[in-house]
């Protein structure tokens, strides 16, 4: 598909697109389907492409896209850096959903260096892309069978100046307590809950434990 075809594929999408008001399985669909009948270099330039669009639902099917091609150094970056900055909470959705991809593809073990970068990043959508897109954590390789190594990373962001990341932070660990409730009993019995943001992670995270 040359440049012509490929723009007008996106003309498409965005009409087709623009008419789905909520959730994201259409594009996650037809983006996966995309994936499958191309070739890598094809789907890199459609994703690129349908990322300048001004319909989010497209720029959604975009980032599904970069999720697929993530083990490609430029695109994880460009997720990391750029994407990070759109300014509408369903692509975050959708960066939460292609890091996890990354995850899967790379190996969750393998992936931890990229993790923990991530979580240390300065954008707060970057860190949420995280704690939000390895729910629920403990049913993901590896930290299946070293939940410890979960708790740990997301227990550590229990004070983050942002109440969007602070609100994953506290669903992510009660998700875990479910599974491994004196666990997070032990990670909670050790916070301060002085402060009113941590409290409500606390409150939060422990709602599921006796």
């Amino acid at each position: 598909m040359d440049d012509v075809r490929a723009k007008e594929y996106i003309a498409n999408l965005e009409k087709e697109f623009s008419l789905i008001e909520n959730g994201f399985k259409e594009e996650e669909k037809r983006a996966l389907a995309d994936y499958k009948s191309n070739d890598d270099e094809h789907i890199k330039k459609l994703a690129f492409l349908a990322y300048k669009s001004h319909t989010y639902q497209v720029r959604m099917y975009g980032v599904f896209l970069f999720g697929y091609l993530s083990e490609q150094d430029d695109v994880l970056t460009f997720m990391r850096d750029e994407v990070s900055k759109d300014d509408n909470w369903r692509v975050q959705e959708v960066l939460a959903k292609a890091f996890d991809e990354f995850c899967k593809q790379t190996g969750y073990e393998k992936a931890l260096p990229t993790i923990d970068e991530w979580l240390k990043n300065n954008n707060p959508n970057t860190r949420r892309a995280v704690t939000e897109g390895l729910r629920i954590w403990t049913s993901r390789p590896y930290f299946k069978e070293n939940p410890d190594e979960a708790i740990k990373r997301i227990a550590a962001l229990k004070e983050d100046s942002s109440e969007y990341v602070r609100k994953s932070v506290g669903n992510s660990l009660r998700d875990i307590s479910k599974k491994f409730p004196e666990l997070i009993k032990a990670e909670l019995n050790n916070w301060n809950l002085e402060s009113k943001e941590v409290e409500h992670v606390y409150r939060l995270a422990s709602r599921f434990i006796d």
